[in-house]
């Protein structure tokens, strides 16, 4: 058996942010990533935005195979991680080696949610994780005329955009009553599901696919619950499930995700960590615990993770939240998170297409979004990552990006 050090499951964007962490910060122990997947780690997002316009030349690896090997990193890829034993610090392999740990980091992430409705196994329907679903998608979008959309999140309506610009006729399906029911507050809904339905998108929310019909084996159209849509390709992003079996299995906490501590440790034992879409955990920006599905969560907190084990840092996680998403000509940013109950003040840009939406708790900035007004974005996330107090009154006639350029004004002067 090899010397114990670092094992790291999962090899996604959050498990690299772990080990570039690691090596950065001097570790100097063996370092382990198995990933499941059989190509080099790579970036999710583009998958959704652009891949399918450009299927020959995705470009979405995070670094070369070099960079493992010039820093000693065990990567083992297409190699899955079948069990976890706690008490002898190990892992075993789906097959059968077992590789000793002092440290366990799990980046597992998260897995589609199914569709589960009669004909999801057609050819032509598919959803969206990996490389091969994407360059799937982009070939099918070269000839298909009629697209459904299952799903008026995030990744629907990146890729409703993506199949609009290929000249097809796009139907957006959506159970809610309104698209980014949970992500976006409703009046930047609205402007949202104005412009896409403006620029040519059909959308129906409140409805619900029943069944997916085909002919020959192939996906002919969808029936809804307001009745049949035609189509000849079916793409679905209904949400994700964290894959925690594998916490689970070993006999870990876990709740819609593995449940850590403020510097991200398993409450169940302390010898292992969980980072990235899998792991729910304590903020100082959420009522109770989170799991947050972003880029820049499983960054942040995989170099967290990988600094308290190479330095013995104790810093709690408190990066603050920020999203985004490319829909055709339309960018949605987001900074920090939105509570239900938080008084929302929306408030329109130089110009039409910039607006942003301002939520406030007890008479406090807590989060903004924004419609193409990135200014205003970044404005935001340093102004709350500062934890700089914003009241509606003090935005009733200026802007965050004015704010925050008075603020800098005022520290050099001082």
């Amino acid at each position: 058996m090899s010397a114990a050090g670092v094992v790291v499951v999962g090899g996604g964007q959050a498990g690299f942010s772990v080990v570039q962490s690691l090596r950065g910060a001097g570790y100097e122990g063996p370092v382990t990533v198995f990933a499941d997947e059989p190509r080099l780690p790579y970036q999710r997002p583009p998958l959704s935005k652009k891949a399918h316009t450009e299927p020959d030349d995705l470009g979405i690896g995070l670094v070369p195979e070099s960079f493992y090997r010039e820093r000693d990193i065990d990567l083992r890829l297409g190699e899955c991680v079948a069990a976890v034993d706690t008490a002898a610090r190990t892992v075993t392999t789906a097959s059968g080696e077992r590789v000793p740990y002092e440290q366990l980091v799990l980046a597992t992430g998260a897995r589609n949610r199914p569709l589960p409705v009669p004909g999801a196994e057609l050819d032509g329907v598919h959803s969206l994780r990996s490389p091969d679903d994407a360059l799937a998608i982009g070939r099918t979008l070269t000839t298909a005329r009629d697209v459904v959309v299952v799903g008026g999140g995030f990744i629907g309506l990146e890729l409703a955009r993506v199949a609009l610009a290929h000249g097809a006729r796009v139907t957006v399906v959506e159970l809610a009553e309104r698209l980014l029911s949970r992500a976006v507050s409703p009046r930047l809904q609205d402007r949202l599901r104005e412009r896409h339905e403006r620029d040519g998108v059909r959308i129906h929310t409140g409805t619900a696919v029943e069944r997916i019909e085909g002919r020959g084996g192939r996906v002919h159209r969808v029936v809804t619950s307001q009745g049949p849509l035609r189509a000849d390709l079916v793409v679905y992003g209904i949400g994700a499930v964290p894959r925690e079996e594998l916490a689970r299995e070993a006999g870990l906490a876990v709740a819609d995700g593995v449940i850590v501590d403020e510097q991200l440790r398993s409450v169940s034992d302390p010898r292992i960590s969980a980072v990235g879409d899998c792991a729910r955990h304590p903020h100082p920006h959420a009522d109770g615990l989170v799991r947050l599905e972003s880029v820049q969560n499983a960054i942040d907190q995989g170099a967290l993770v990988g600094r308290r084990i190479a330095e013995g840092a104790t810093v709690p996680y408190q990066s603050l939240p920020w999203f985004w998403s490319d829909q055709g000509p339309v960018k949605l940013q987001i900074a920090g998170l939105r509570a239900s109950t938080d008084e929302v003040r929306v408030v329109a840009g130089d110009i039409p297409e910039r607006v942003a939406a301002y939520a406030f708790r007890d008479e406090r900035l807590v989060a903004v979004e924004t419609l193409n007004w990135p200014a205003e974005h970044l404005a935001a996330r340093r102004l709350l990552q500062q934890d700089v107090p914003v009241s509606p009154a003090d935005l009733s006639a200026t802007t965050l990006g004015a704010l925050a350029r008075a603020r800098r004004t005022k520290e050099v002067r001082a």
